[in-house]
């Protein structure tokens, strides 16, 4: 059985290196397979599933993917669409400023065809963000949730993360309804406090963590940043967490955490373990360009 599959959208990164620009690879479940991968024993299976093209780029993509030792078998190619772009600059704090080119990548034609919902048995835990949702047709987003839910009945684990970027939904009730559906079938739960907030107007974290715990959110553990995270399980002591010691990008924190979260919970750690594990990997990837780091933490 694979241990994780994460689902969602590649990028080509093209991040400013002085007057030229420099070429690697990412996207938010992407970035969570590989932090998650390189945790974990070594024959344990990450998978990642996802639409390419045929271009150059995503070539590229797969090669840095298997590099990772990420299992590219639910990667599949369209030869009529290429894989998205963005272009990421970061300012003198770690903040970033984005520009996309992928409005008609291949990832936004997932789950049209019977094999991307066949593809998903198989997997001990199912990994996927709202950025997942929002690419795709509101016909392909009904198919996966109701193919998740069957899957979920038979004993397998949903992750999610709601990763909210407005400018990718039609609206703030789409995104609120679609995201919100997620959440009430979701085992574990890997939100971070600002999205929340921006999506459904909490007043401050302990709104997120009460409405999230009274749609059925009792396991994961809610990202608040340098403050460091808390465990939606009330039983949980609250941890203490130091900030990172500089901050150079903070393009993959979430993404990161999400992924040394998931490898503490697969190999039998406790989630007040799993949170440590994630926070000290979010603080090494921020003190790092890029959202694939070439430095992480071994547990």
């Amino acid at each position: 059985m694979m241990r994780l599959l994460c689902m969602g959208e590649p990028m080509a990164e093209l991040r400013k290196a002085g007057d030229s620009f420099a070429v690697s690879f990412a996207g938010d479940t992407f970035n969570t397979a590989v932090y998650c991968r390189r945790l974990l024993p070594k024959g344990d299976r990450v998978g990642f599933l996802t639409r390419i093209g045929t271009d150059p780029l995503s070539d590229g993509f797969v090669a840095l993917a298997e590099d990772e030792g990420i299992d590219t078998t639910l990667v599949a190619r369209d030869a009529g669409h290429n894989i998205g772009i963005y272009s990421v600059q970061t300012d003198v704090t770690g903040e970033r400023s984005f520009h996309y080119w992928r409005g008609d990548s291949a990832a936004r034609q997932m789950f049209r065809a019977p094999e991307d919902l066949a593809a998903l048995d198989g997997v001990e835990i199912l990994y996927l963000s709202a950025i997942t949702l929002a690419i795709i047709t509101p016909e392909a987003r009904e198919a996966l949730i109701a193919r998740l839910a069957e899957l979920r009945a038979k004993g397998r684990r949903i992750a999610f993360d709601s990763n909210y970027r407005p400018r990718l939904w039609t609206d703030r009730d789409t995104a609120r309804d679609w995201i919100g559906r997620m959440w009430r079938m979701t085992d574990i739960a890997l939100p971070s406090a600002d999205d929340e907030r921006a999506l459904y107007g909490d007043v401050d974290d302990a709104a997120v963590l009460a409405r999230l715990r009274g749609w059925g959110c009792r396991s994961g553990a809610l990202k608040r940043g340098a403050e460091g995270p808390v465990g939606f399980d009330p039983a949980l002591a609250a941890g203490r967490f130091s900030p990172a010691d500089r901050v150079v990008d903070t393009t993959a924190a979430g993404d990161s955490f999400n992924g040394a979260f998931l490898a503490a919970l697969l190999t039998g750690k406790d989630e007040a373990t799993a949170m440590d594990w994630g926070h000290r990997t979010a603080s090494a990837v921020i003190g790092q360009p890029g959202a694939i780091v070439s430095e992480t933490p071994r547990f």
